[in-house]
């Protein structure tokens, strides 16, 4: 299915009237200047969020998986997604691959389809959490850590295998997430362990092209429950740095214990030049993977707050993460990215320069204040500005249900497909 942005621009006419009210009533409060507004516009409009071609279908848990019809069932079809959504939202302009779920049949195919819906490529991810059909060696025990020499090398090889992928679809990086450590005391020696795991990395890394950047992730758990060998940020940093200056960490939001304090988490990756990128979502007890900014959109825009001081020097990864079992996937996309635009939009609210005066001040009420006005700023006039500029829909989740794209997809799709990969 393909939306052109004619359609597009035809239903936001309709609507039009109601979102220049509520624009000329947000610019007349903020008692902002035009130009001031133009900037923020401008930064905004420049944000480009990658979709996982994962999260197209429906997740599911241990337990189930429960489809809702219309899924892609192949590359194409993601591709397709995407397409829609970045037409719908304008900041999905980017996909995400995972291999082996998404090996492509024809590369100049993939290319062009890609560059005609206005889509790059952005990190390939590797699988070394699962056994594929045929596998000589098993993952079981670990895969860049085992302690087995040969299943060490399966797993480097397939990540090397990977880049290739990725530069034959000029992709520029690669995420790296290991699956492996122990589930009891005494079953692994962390130090081996971790040492395997950094041998394996770098050669990982040497296959890299010049241009390219490695984002090693971490995870507290799951699916091992005593340990993981790259568990924490500080394993990602230790690793990225003794790898080189293309290897990053990358920052997971749910890979995180209850309560812990991402935003400094950033904020120390960021000082030390290791900040690779982000994969958004959200979460109440673990790795929850819920809807961006569903339970924590406070932390959400902490976190933009801290980015702020190196967005505009540094490059980052923005990647949403998230598995939806009970939503229409597209839907839960498309609130995710508002959910990130948002945050993003409110921390470029934050009056810095009154800010740091109040810090060096300690004038911790004045703090508060300064942050939680910015926070408490119902930015969707703003952003639905931005959508309009970009040519995509003011309201973006409501054109898709006017307009029944998801009944559209089942009609062309089926209604009893699953989506490759999860």
């Amino acid at each position: 299915m393909h939306l052109d942005h004619q359609r597009i621009a035809e239903e936001n006419e309709a609507i039009l009237s109601a979102h220049q009210t509520q624009w000329d009533c947000f610019r007349t409060v903020s008692s902002q200047s035009d130009s001031y507004w133009e900037e923020c516009i401008t930064r905004l409009s420049a944000m480009q969020i990658a979709i996982p071609s994962w999260a197209l279908g429906t997740g599911g848990t241990r337990f189930g998986r429960f489809p809702g019809g219309g899924e892609p069932r192949n590359l194409e079809e993601k591709l397709a997604d995407v397409g829609l959504l970045h037409a719908l939202s304008g900041h999905a302009g980017a996909i995400s691959l995972h291999i082996p779920w998404d090996i492509p049949d024809d590369t100049a195919a993939i290319r062009q389809q890609a560059e005609e819906l206005g889509v790059v490529f952005d990190a390939v991810n590797s699988n070394t959490f699962q056994d594929q059909d045929g596998q000589l060696q098993s993952y079981k025990f670990g895969s860049l850590s085992h302690t087995d020499a040969a299943v060490r090398q399966l797993a480097v090889t397939h990540n090397q295998e990977v880049i290739d992928y990725g530069k034959a679809l000029n992709s520029k990086s690669i995420t790296v997430w290991l699956s492996d450590g122990a589930n009891f005391p005494g079953q692994q020696n962390f130090r081996r362990a971790f040492e395997r795991t950094l041998d394996s990395l770098q050669q990982i890394y040497d296959h890299l092209p010049n241009d390219w950047r490695m984002y090693v992730e971490y995870k507290p758990y799951e699916p091992n429950f005593y340990s993981t060998v790259i568990q924490d940020w500080g394993s990602s940093l230790l690793l990225a740095s003794k790898l080189g200056p293309k290897a990053y960490s990358l920052v997971d939001l749910g890979h995180h214990l209850p309560n812990t304090n991402i935003e400094q988490i950033v904020s120390r990756l960021m000082m030390e030049g290791k900040l690779g990128g982000f994969h958004f979502n959200d979460s109440k007890y673990g790795d929850d993977d819920l809807t961006v900014g569903s339970i924590k959109p406070y932390q959400l825009f902490l976190i933009f707050v801290e980015l702020l001081e190196g967005i505009a020097s540094e490059s980052f990864a923005w990647m949403i993460d998230a598995s939806h079992n009970v939503k229409d996937p597209l839907e839960d996309l498309m609130q995710s990215v508002e959910a990130i635009l948002i945050a993003y939009a409110q921390a470029l609210l934050v009056d810095r320069q009154a800010l740091n005066a109040a810090q060096e001040d300690n004038d911790v009420t004045l703090c508060q204040e300064i942050i939680q006005q910015a926070f408490r700023t119902d930015v969707r006039p703003l952003l639905a500005e931005v959508r309009r500029r970009n040519g995509a829909a003011l309201h973006p989740i409501l054109l898709f249900r006017k307009l029944q794209i998801r009944s559209a997809l089942i009609e062309e799709r089926g209604s009893k497909v699953l989506a490759t990969g999860l």
